[in-house]
C-alpha cells in the first residue's frame, strides 16, 4: 500500500476544514453533525475521523486555520519595508476574516461554545495567544519607528494598544455577524480616526 505524502494529507485536511466551515456556517456548531460534514465534503465518515477525532476537534481546527492565516498576512506585511500602522494591522485582520468567513458567525459560535466547552476553550486560548503574539510584534515594530508616540518604549506602547486593536477586530467580527445594518467601511473609518498614526 503506497504511503500518503504529507502534502496530500494536508490537502485532505484542507478539504475537510473547508467543508466543515461551510456546514458550521450554514447550521451552527450545535446543529452540525459529522454526517453534515461528510455530506458537504463528499468524503466518507472514516476519512473525516482519520483526521479529526470528533466535531469539537474539527471545529477548533477550522477556527485555528482561519485565524492562523491572519498571522501569516500580518507577519508578511511587517517585513515589507515600513511596518503597518495600527490601523493597517486592523484592516489586515478584518479584511482577511471577511475574505475567509462569509459573515463571521463561525467565530462568534466558537467564542460562545468556548465558555462552556473546555476543549474549545483551550483552542481559543492557543489561537488567540498566537494572534496576540503576531499583533503585538507588528505593533512593537511600528512603535519602534514612532518613538514620539512611545515615550516609555515600543514594548510598553504595544502592550497598551494590543487589547484595543484586538477588541476592535473582535467587535468588527461580532457586529458583522449579528447586525444587518453593519457598515464595515464606516466602522474602519471610525477606527482610523481613533488609532495612533
Amino acid at each position: 500500500m503506497p504511503r500518503i505524502t504529507q502534502a496530500r494529507r494536508e490537502a485532505r485536511r484542507d478539504q475537510i476544514r473547508a467543508a466543515a466551515l461551510r456546514a458550521f456556517a450554514a447550521k451552527g456548531y450545535q446543529r452540525t453533525s459529522i454526517a453534515d460534514v461528510v455530506s458537504e465534503s463528499g468524503l466518507s465518515a472514516g476519512a473525516i475521523y482519520g483526521h479529526y477525532a470528533d466535531k469539537g476537534e474539527l471545529f477548533g481546527a477550522v477556527a485555528q486555520h482561519v485565524l492562523s492565516r491572519r498571522d501569516d498576512e500580518i507577519a508578511a506585511a511587517s517585513h515589507e519595508g515600513v511596518p503597518p500602522s495600527p490601523y493597517e494591522i486592523l484592516v489586515l485582520l478584518t479584511g482577511g476574516m471577511a475574505r475567509d468567513l462569509s459573515d463571521g458567525r463561525v467565530l462568534v459560535q466558537l467564542w460562545s461554545e468556548s465558555t462552556v466547552d473546555p476543549a474549545l476553550h483551550a483552542v481559543v486560548q492557543r489561537v488567540v495567544g498566537s494572534v496576540r503574539g503576531v499583533l503585538g510584534d507588528a505593533l512593537r515594530n511600528w512603535f519602534a519607528t514612532r518613538p514620539d508616540l512611545a515615550p516609555d518604549g515600543p514594548d510598553a506602547a504595544a502592550h497598551l494598544l494590543l487589547p484595543v486593536v484586538m477588541g476592535l477586530g473582535q467587535s468588527f467580527i461580532m457586529q458583522r455577524a449579528l447586525l444587518e445594518d453593519f457598515d464595515p467601511d464606516a466602522y474602519l473609518a471610525a477606527a482610523e480616526a481613533i488609532l495612533p498614526r
